[in-house]
């Protein structure tokens, strides 16, 4: 059996969102001093240099965002504003693949290999580099198969919208409940909700599909393609967490700087 490591920093990092803290209107100003703090205002500097509020501006354009959690894993699905066109099959496909083929994949998967063989999870890969070489390829392999079928495949067959719709409404736990219902509650590409057939579905077929391929053949197992089918949701869980507070953290940290 073979898991994907959960990563203790990125639950403590989005869990510091809880001290969020609103700040206080000012008070109604004369229009001639409006336009002069409008002209030296931190959104309108922003605007200026493509962040802040333009990136939700792209976002109702194009529908996708240009979005990193942690400034480095492609989030090209979440976005801040329920304001956005429905994706056509052809831009489904298009993010999947911009995001399961990034740059940023390659050392990804090859720190998860590398996890892996220090556990030495699925011993019949063996050690050495032989053994991470073929980690590193189940790891690609899983997470592509993953991701087109939980993202493009299933939501094209079922009308369903593979995008992530952050909340950024309410406190912490009404957040975090919001986010784990996405799990099993979706929208669809005509704005209505329905259960999210492509999320559960497509890691089974996922799960099904890995284990009896590439995997070791003593993981063959029903057992062991159930076992992966949730572990698989339950990284998929924790990521929508972390994506309903990312955007939060990430402007936090644009203010700082």
């Amino acid at each position: 059996m073979w898991s994907r490591p959960l990563f203790v920093p990125i639950l403590l990092l989005s869990l510091s969102t809880c001290a969020q803290q609103t700040t206080p209107s000012a008070p109604p100003q004369p229009p001639s001093q409006q336009k002069e703090a409008a002209a030296s205002s931190p959104q309108s500097k922003r605007q200026q240099k493509g962040t802040g509020d333009t990136e939700i501006e792209k976002q109702e354009k194009t529908g996708t965002s240009n979005d990193r959690l942690f400034y480095a894993l492609p989030n090209f699905l979440t976005v801040e504003t329920p304001n956005v066109p429905p994706l056509t099959v052809g831009q489904k496909f298009e993010v999947v693949a911009r995001g399961s083929f990034d740059y940023i994949q390659i050392p990804w998967y090859g720190l998860l290999a590398g996890v892996s063989q220090a556990e030495n999870s699925e011993p019949g890969y063996g050690q050495g580099a032989v053994g991470y070489g073929k980690r590193f390829g189940a790891y690609a392999a899983d997470g592509t198969i993953e991701n087109f079928f939980t993202g493009a495949i299933l939501p094209s067959i079922f009308h369903q919208d593979p995008r992530y719709f952050q909340s950024g409404q309410g406190g912490f736990w009404h957040r975090t409940r919001y986010s784990i219902s996405r799990m099993f509650v979706t929208r669809t590409d005509s704005g209505g909700h329905q259960f999210n057939y492509s999320e559960i579905f497509g890691s089974g077929i996922s799960a099904g599909i890995s284990t009896y391929s590439y995997h070791p053949k003593g993981d063959r197992t029903l057992s062991n393609t159930a076992s992966v089918w949730g572990t698989q949701l339950g990284y998929d869980s924790i990521t929508i967490f972390v994506k309903e507070f990312w955007p939060d953290i990430r402007r936090k940290l644009s203010k700082r700087k």
